[in-house]
């Protein structure tokens, strides 16, 4: 006859892989929300740097020199350090500049997409077409940009601290 374990025994496994099951279930249960939490902040923080930097490279490309005061503005709204530095620096003979030639250029963003970004920090490539009048070209002229724009966080704010030309 094959020896029988008590009662009791069986009901304290039975207990002892319930309450195992259950602190499994509730550890990767919270590590799954932790990762769509994070997944979802991650998501939110390159929605926010994409519309920043179209709307900075959108103002950089429409510019007009019947409202060159607002849209210069426009772009420093959006700036920070050097490249805030380099384009106040340059507002005044840009706005001689603009106005002799009475120039127009309405920026359109065909495209955007980060590089490399972090809490912080991103870098964001950015495809950009304008249409440009002046008196030199009165019936307008097509141009393509292509720009590399780093941004900063700050103040819980998307700035752009520098923008280059590229390709």
């Amino acid at each position: 006859m094959a020896a029988r374990r008590p009662h009791g025994m069986n009901g304290r496994a039975l207990t002892v892989g319930l309450v195992v099951a259950i602190v499994l279930t509730t550890a990767v249960t919270g590590w799954l929300g932790l990762r769509l939490h994070q997944q979802h902040g991650t998501e939110r923080r390159h929605q926010d740097i994409l519309a920043a930097a179209r709307q900075s490279a959108l103002n950089f490309t429409s510019l007009d020199y019947r409202h060159y005061e607002r849209d210069s503005a426009n772009v420093l709204k959006g700036a920070t350090g050097d490249f805030k530095k380099q384009f106040t620096a340059q507002t005044a003979e840009l706005t001689k500049l603009v106005a002799a030639n009475k120039s127009v250029s309405e920026g359109q963003v065909l495209d955007a997409g980060i590089v490399r970004s972090d809490a912080g920090w991103a870098r964001v490539l950015v495809v950009a077409d304008s249409k440009v009048t002046n008196t030199a070209v009165p019936q307008g002229e097509a141009r393509t940009y292509r720009l590399q724009l780093d941004l900063v966080h700050r103040g819980g704010r998307w700035l752009t601290s520098d923008v280059e030309f590229v390709g």
